[in-house]
């Protein structure tokens, strides 16, 4: 694991040097081949040592997160066209690269914590110094305190558990089970915001609409997985407790999904509604979590890994618009089909993935979180069922409205897709809908 990590700190130069933008790209998708084909053992953590080891969940997360970040630097052309601080944009994605493939690579809790917050950080660069409206200082508050107020007490939290075990490994925690409310309540709080579950979710929409187009691909496709990353690698541990408490975290985030669902149709703004959607997803992964059985574990790995490519495919696509019309409103993106055909074709695809539909990973996920979620109780059958026909019902919604229709009158420059946004969607589209072939994979980490 080590040896990949000084590729990144070795890839840091680089970002200085002139006429290097695509080039660090390029080593990005090397690296992420060459991860790919670490020899990964299907049972427990392997290459393990006191400070890295990997099993299948890390394994895919930080495959996910090589990918996204190669990809954010493929769809941010236009700011290597207007040369707007280009290397500490690309020096920014790398150290945010190296956080996350360290959150995800530890095996000490207080190191997960510290790489855990330190992610944070470059994300709230990129919004405030890439994003787009002057409200970015705002949302890039409210992603600060949000995540900041509710991830102290699990630094406590950490303390205690030292404070009593001598020991803060994944791997030998996983053999204690504590029975304490309050440890439990700091311990996950700090998750559940970064999920986010619903009540703690208000950062996110304004984080992402904020956000240039890198911004909100690393936060939809990697920043609300290491909620439930952490959630999965820290209950494991607080089993008992959290077998009295999870009727009220599933049914909060389950009502809050459906009520997200319906707040979606009264979004006016395309980066807005895809955030909302993220929103209610994740909803079902935190349900399938709580409920601590074998196929919503899987479920939710599944739909973590799904739900960051769908996701980050259809921020792209916002931004694909955004780039022409300069502006994100319904109203004006209006009649897509025909100024660009082809784009409709992938706009299309994403929205079909974003509801579950096959072949896609989601559709894996929902179908395990489904199962999950009715083992524990058939009194969720209604608002799972409400949740999969509004999710279908928004993504229809935002097709239709943006596709069909008379164009916007106002416009008086255009330029049709390029190669490079078709080979972006494609990058997003493919590993999404081709994996559902090798889903025994996934199925096999716990």
């Amino acid at each position: 694991m080590m040896k990949f990590l000084f590729m990144l700190i070795f890839m840091i130069p680089l970002c200085f040097m002139k006429n290097m933008f695509w080039m660090v790209q390029m080593l990005l998708m090397m690296m992420m081949f060459m991860f790919m084909n670490l020899m990964m053992m299907v049972w427990g953590f392997n290459n393990i040592s006191y400070m890295f080891s990997c099993d299948i969940l890390s394994f895919g997360l930080i495959l996910l997160s090589i990918w996204i970040c190669s990809l954010m630097i493929m769809a941010s052309e236009n700011l290597f066209k207007m040369k707007f601080y280009i290397k500490f944009f690309l020096f920014n994605i790398i150290f945010l690269l190296i956080m996350l493939y360290m959150t995800f690579s530890v095996m000490n809790l207080f190191m997960f914590y510290l790489f855990f917050e330190g992610s944070l950080i470059p994300t709230l660069m990129l919004i405030i110094g890439w994003g787009y409206q002057p409200e970015r200082l705002q949302s890039g508050m409210y992603l600060l305190f949000y995540t900041l107020f509710a991830s102290l007490p699990l630094l406590m939290g950490i303390f205690f558990i030292f404070n009593i075990y001598n020991c803060l490994m994944f791997y030998f925690l996983k053999f204690m089970s504590l029975d304490y409310v309050i440890l439990y309540i700091v311990m996950i709080g700090a998750f559940l915001v970064k999920m986010p579950m619903y009540f703690v979710h208000l950062w996110l929409p304004k984080a992402h609409v904020e956000a240039p187009v890198s911004g909100s691909m690393i936060l939809a496709g990697i920043m609300l997985k290491l909620g439930g990353y952490g959630l999965l690698r820290v209950l494991i541990f607080l089993q008992e407790v959290n077998l009295k408490l999870n009727y009220f975290w599933v049914i909060i985030s389950l009502v809050g999904g459906f009520y997200i669902s319906l707040k979606c149709f009264c979004q006016v703004d395309i980066k807005s509604l895809i955030a909302y959607s993220s929103v209610a997803h994740m909803s079902m992964v935190i349900g399938g979590i709580m409920i601590m059985n074998y196929w919503g574990f899987m479920g939710s790995y599944l739909l973590m890994i799904g739900h960051g490519l769908c996701s980050s495919g259809m921020f792209c696509l916002a931004n694909i618009n955004y780039e022409r019309l300069h502006s994100r409103s319904f109203f004006i993106n209006k009649g897509m089909m025909n100024f660009m055909p082809s784009m409709s074709l992938w706009w299309f695809l994403l929205m079909s993935s974003n509801m579950a539909a096959p072949p896609s990973l989601n559709l894996m996920g929902e179908i395990s979180l489904l199962n999950s979620l009715l083992s524990w109780s058939w009194f969720l059958m209604l608002v799972l069922m409400m949740i999969s026909f509004f999710s279908a019902g928004y993504s229809l919604y935002l097709y239709s409205y943006i596709q069909h229709g008379k164009f916007y009158t106002g416009l008086y420059s255009f330029y049709s897709g390029v190669s490079r946004e078709y080979l972006l969607l494609m990058l997003h589209w493919f590993p999404l809908n081709m994996m559902i072939v090798k889903v025994d994979y996934f199925m096999i980490w716990i």
